[in-house]
């Protein structure tokens, strides 16, 4: 198949009206990060290439009272740059800021691996974490999926062929919640995840009252950890909780990862990533004087 045009998206309505006539033969490119490698390697070989990155619309991060919504064509450099994420959500900062390389962070969109359903994405377990919709956008009209049930259920929903990935959006973390990030690449640059795990925690009189913990390349896709998430509600972040959270995560990736090779290596592996959110929980803790 030979690559026959390429349009420049002047619109969100222009390119789904692209969308709805190309379907299949289409393929949306905004940061090129993922695309442009998978069509050089034979992956991919689109007929049509619809541009989104000059569209304004997609590349704003609108800030609300109570809510902050990001236009997918964000790229990962002005999230980290964005002054809009407080301290109580230095997770999400942290875990965009070690997306591949500058460049790649330059021209690599918050979006992209959404829409492509990257399985080791780091800032996928902080947005889960946080509970974040999408909104997905046809000329059939619109739609808004849970981040978390995108990824748990492709199938029913995952994009479809006349699908554009609009935005992303959640609740801002409350004045009494935290959100932390650890991650463990093949090596500190450029570093493909091979495991992560993000936190969303809510601490009144040092007392976890509201917890959710998501994790990236432990499983098929990133998930929540619900039994993590029971070993530690209702106990005092200044206890020794680390081997609660370890035990539960554990069990859980025995189940999930029965018979794979990598399972000996991640049990070992998620015992660093939890004592980093923990501990990393703690430090955001007294900066923001919960």
């Amino acid at each position: 198949m030979t690559l026959n045009q390429v349009y420049n998206g002047s619109s969100i309505q222009q390119v789904m009206e692209l969308l709805k006539e190309y379907k299949e033969d289409a393929k949306i490119i905004a940061g090129g990060t993922d695309i442009v490698v998978a069509m050089r390697e034979g992956k991919l070989a689109p007929k049509v290439l619809i541009d989104i990155s000059k569209i304004e619309d997609l590349s704003e991060i609108k800030v609300e009272r109570d809510s902050i919504e990001i236009g997918a064509g964000v790229t990962y450099t002005q999230l980290v740059e964005n002054g809009a994420f407080g301290k109580n959500l230095k997770g999400l900062i942290k875990a965009c800021s070690m997306v591949g390389s500058p460049q790649i962070r330059n021209k690599g969109t918050i979006g992209g691996n959404i829409a492509n359903a990257a399985p080791a994405a780091d800032s996928i377990p902080p947005l889960i974490a946080l509970g974040a919709r999408l909104k997905i956008g046809s000329t059939r009209g619109y739609r808004e999926v849970l981040l978390e049930d995108y990824f748990q259920k492709l199938k029913d929903h995952g994009l479809r062929n006349d699908e554009l990935l609009i935005s992303i959006g959640f609740m801002k973390a409350k004045d009494k919640e935290i959100l932390s990030f650890s991650k463990l690449g093949l090596r500190k640059a450029l570093a493909i995840s091979r495991a992560t795990i993000s936190m969303l925690i809510g601490i009144d009189n040092g007392i976890i009252h509201n917890i959710v913990v998501a994790s990236g390349s432990i499983g098929k896709f990133p998930m929540r950890e619900i039994e993590v998430e029971k070993s530690l509600l209702g106990r005092s972040i200044d206890e020794d909780i680390l081997d609660l959270a370890v035990d539960s995560l554990q069990e859980s990736m025995d189940k999930r990862l029965e018979g794979r090779s990598t399972l000996p290596y991640k049990r070992r592996a998620i015992v660093s990533l939890l004592e980093e959110a923990l501990r990393e929980s703690n430090i955001y803790r007294s900066e923001v004087k919960l």
